[in-house]
């Protein structure tokens, strides 16, 4: 298929400017304290294509986008439908925050699937966005749970640190930060850590409201009235057909990637802006009035505290959770170790941390990883002291601190 040749192709071209884009960051930068970090800058905006890799290969809904000669984009080809017989249809679960990526067949949030095999998926046999759904609410969510808990134990908070879009959002917002001359702020020690347990007060109240939503299907009653699921497309639900997915009606992701992906052609603005249906949606269903507000209301603190976000994040949180606490942290393969014998307590590290994560500096030595810590490498790649921090993958060295002193 003509297509499959051009997808190839694309592919072929990306990969050989990864290799590139990666041999001269690794070769030429001559700072040794920003080599990891302008890598981790450069894989970030590699992934990103990656996740978007459909806006590249086809159009959604606009037939005159400039990609259309491209063909079909990936996200059209239904995993569930073409590998798993379609009994999940709305793509691999990866734990990074990028709403509707590629239009949530291919790869999807996990945030978002949550909450819909809660309410409105919950029972098999329902049709919705154009699939239809062969499995029951629990099977889908058993499948949900178990790809962010393989994927935690692998590779833990690393997502956050390297591959999420919205984490290179925060990390661009810093830069912009530095280029004006101006210092971040930090939390006390016992704001960032009530911070983090706000993230799963969020995970809580999300899977409380999807479970009320959903009432009629998971119970036989309704708790709120007007939430059974019905109409032509599956979808509709009385009162509750604009809010399936509370927290989606709050996320930040959500406006900024479909701005995104109006800026470049690969959505529809007419899509975006065109449903406008009461306070909750003033400019429409993707990039409605709450988005915007907590999108602003992020940036602002983004601007003043490190990578604010990933500290209230849920899916960072849930990632963390099994990868960071038992009994996940004993078979956890991603690791940032520290020798006790080498480290002096200088407190760079601590310094250095986006998320003032603590247990680098303050415990002895060990597995010092934790649920603040996204892997990120920034308090190996600064530590002055051989040996003293190393990053590990399965029991092996990825990388280490050196003394960039010399």
């Amino acid at each position: 298929m003509p297509w499959i040749d051009s997808t190839i192709l694309i592919l072929l071209v990306y990969a050989a400017a990864v290799a590139v884009g990666i041999f001269v960051i690794l070769k030429f930068t001559k700072n040794k304290t920003r080599k990891v970090s302008n890598l981790r800058l450069f894989v970030q905006f590699v992934a990103v294509i990656a996740v978007f890799m459909g806006l590249f290969i086809g159009p959604f809904n606009t037939p005159q986008s400039p990609w259309a000669p491209l063909g079909p984009a990936p996200r059209d080809n239904l995993i569930g439908a073409n590998f798993l017989g379609n009994q999940f249809p709305d793509g691999l679960s990866v734990p990074i925050l990028a709403c509707y990526y590629p239009s949530g067949r291919t790869v999807t949030c996990p945030i978002w699937q949550i909450q819909a095999y809660i309410f409105p998926f919950w029972d098999a046999g329902v049709r919705g966005y154009g699939v239809f759904y062969t499995t029951t609410g629990l099977e889908k969510l058993g499948i949900v749970l178990g790809s962010i808990i393989v994927m935690s134990l692998v590779l833990g908070r690393f997502f956050c640190g390297w591959l999420c879009p919205f984490g290179l959002y925060m990390d661009l917002l810093t830069r912009i930060r530095k280029a004006s001359r101006r210092r971040h702020l930090s939390f006390s020690a016992k704001s960032n850590v009530r911070l983090r347990q706000f993230s799963y007060i969020i995970i809580a109240v999300f899977i409380i409201l999807s479970v009320i939503f959903g009432s009629q299907a998971i119970f036989g009653t309704q708790i709120i009235p007007g939430t059974a699921v019905g109409g032509p497309q599956g979808t509709e639900a009385g009162i509750t057909g604009r809010i399936n997915e509370p927290f989606c009606l709050v996320c930040p992701v959500r406006p900024l990637c479909s701005l995104a992906e109006c800026a470049v052609g690969s959505m529809s603005s007419s899509y975006v802006f065109g449903l406008v249906e009461g306070p909750l949606a003033i400019f429409g269903f993707y990039v409605n009035s709450p988005n915007l507000v907590v999108l602003v209301l992020v940036t602002v603190l983004a601007l003043a505290y490190r990578r604010f976000w990933c500290r209230i994040c849920p899916l960072g949180a849930l990632t963390a959770l099994f990868s960071t606490f038992k009994p996940f942290k004993q078979i956890a393969m991603m690791k940032l170790q520290k020798n006790e014998e080498k480290c002096t307590k200088c407190g760079v590290c601590k310094r250095v941390c986006p998320t003032q994560a603590t247990d680098v500096y303050e415990k002895k030595g060990g597995d010092v990883t934790e649920s603040r810590c996204m892997l990120c490498a920034r308090c190996v790649e600064t530590c002055p002291y051989p040996g003293a921090l190393e990053l590990k993958f399965a029991g092996k060295t990825v990388m280490k601190s050196r003394n960039w002193l010399e």
